[in-house]
């Protein structure tokens, strides 16, 4: 099966895809990523076919502050921009990120077949959880379920507003206004993270996390066999600012953590900060930093939160914009660790502390890694859907 993967370059988005072309390939299928140009040669070098996803800068007159008119009507624009490319792959089956929505248009433009992958929980209303973003559980009783009707209610315009922008955008460029949506929803976060909803869409499978390593350089700790806490400050532009800052002038050991603790902060802006000796900074590969860790400090970005789950380690999260309210309040509710906001270095201290003094965060972290056992096969899915599409 030949495979277009079409997805922008926020690594959050960017990952995810490639990863995915990686299980494509493992399975003997042909995939091809769309994607910016900051990725194009690390995915060539994990061996994936890459070409440039054409149109990503806005236009003149193109507003970025509107996040409808940046996901709705630029994919207009770039589904015909890239049309001439996805003809030159030639694929059986398109899958586009759920944000990057261009690669659906296009595909509905040339009749393929196609799947949306949400590389973080299922994000679609329902009509039985509060508004995503709110960080909230589902109401319990009579006022919790009302509470959530309301806030649904309150958000309810910004919905529609959304659904009439990509309606618009659609008919400008000769589709059907109604989405008629994808053949399957690949939501590939782990089963804890996600929160049961009444209205789960028949389309919408859990497949699981898709991880990538952008480097194979391995970021070694200091020596010792002290606490290791690692530090991995956000990707996103919404993400909390100055984490690697506090966290090395405040994560010190034998004063306010214990003695021998080790700090490991792993960014890809690499190491131009000024580092203490029981600390190292750079780029390397988070998966060999989780093997050793204690904890993990991050942003509370989908990525990060789980692929640190995987490897059954707690973590403190320090969420910015976006979806890091959400998904570290579900970390928060599912155990495996606390969040602090706003970011200060007594509340990171005390936050690593409590994490580090007992196992129950451990615990958790590593039922929600067992809870990966009982997620589909992306590749499967995949290949089921364009099967039963004929």
């Amino acid at each position: 099966m030949r495979v277009a993967v079409v997805a922008g370059p926020d690594p959050g988005h960017a990952f995810p895809a490639i990863a995915l072309c990686l299980r494509f390939l493992a399975a003997g299928d042909a995939p091809t990523l769309l994607t910016g140009a900051q990725w194009l040669e690390t995915a060539r070098a994990a061996g994936v076919d890459a070409v440039l996803l054409a149109g990503l800068d806005p236009q003149d007159g193109e507003d970025d502050g509107d996040a409808g008119a940046k996901i709705h009507h630029r994919a207009a624009r770039m589904a015909q921009l890239n049309l001439a490319g996805l003809r030159s792959v030639a694929p059986d089956l398109v899958v586009s990120d759920v944000i990057t929505v261009c690669g659906g248009m296009a595909a509905e433009l040339l009749g393929l077949p196609w799947v949306e992958l949400n590389p973080h929980p299922l994000y679609l209303p329902s009509k039985g959880l509060p508004p995503l973003g709110s960080g909230l559980a589902p109401g319990v009783g009579l006022r919790g379920r009302a509470r959530d009707g309301l806030m649904r209610a309150l958000t309810a315009r910004s919905v529609r507003d959304g659904d009439r922008q990509r309606a618009q955008a659609r008919a400008g460029i000769g589709l059907p206004a109604a989405d008629p949506g994808p053949l399957r929803r690949l939501i590939a976060t782990l089963p804890a993270l996600e929160v049961p909803r009444p209205d789960w869409p028949a389309e919408a499978v859990v497949v699981g996390p898709l991880h990538f390593e952008p480097t194979s350089h391995v970021l070694h700790p200091p020596a010792g066999d002290g606490p290791l806490v690692v530090v991995a400050p956000s990707t996103a532009t919404t993400g909390t600012a100055g984490l690697a800052e506090v966290a090395l002038s405040a994560l010190r050991p034998g004063q306010n953590l214990p003695e021998g603790t080790r700090v490991a902060v792993s960014r890809l802006a690499g190491a131009d900060m000024e580092i203490p000796p029981w600390a190292v900074v750079g780029l390397g590969r988070q998966d060999e930093l989780l093997a050793q860790a204690d904890v993990m400090v991050c942003g509370g970005g989908h990525g990060i939160v789980s692929k640190t789950l995987l490897h059954g380690v707690p973590l403190v999260t320090v969420p910015g914009g976006g979806d890091q309210w959400e998904i570290a309040n579900r970390v928060v509710r599912q155990g495996s660790g606390p969040l602090i906001r706003p970011l200060s270095a007594e509340a990171l201290v005390t936050a690593v502390s409590e994490v580090l003094s007992g196992p129950s965060h451990r615990g958790a972290a590593q039922r929600a890694a067992a809870s990966a056992g009982t997620v589909a096969d992306p590749v499967r899915v995949c290949h089921d859907a364009l099967s039963a599409a004929g």
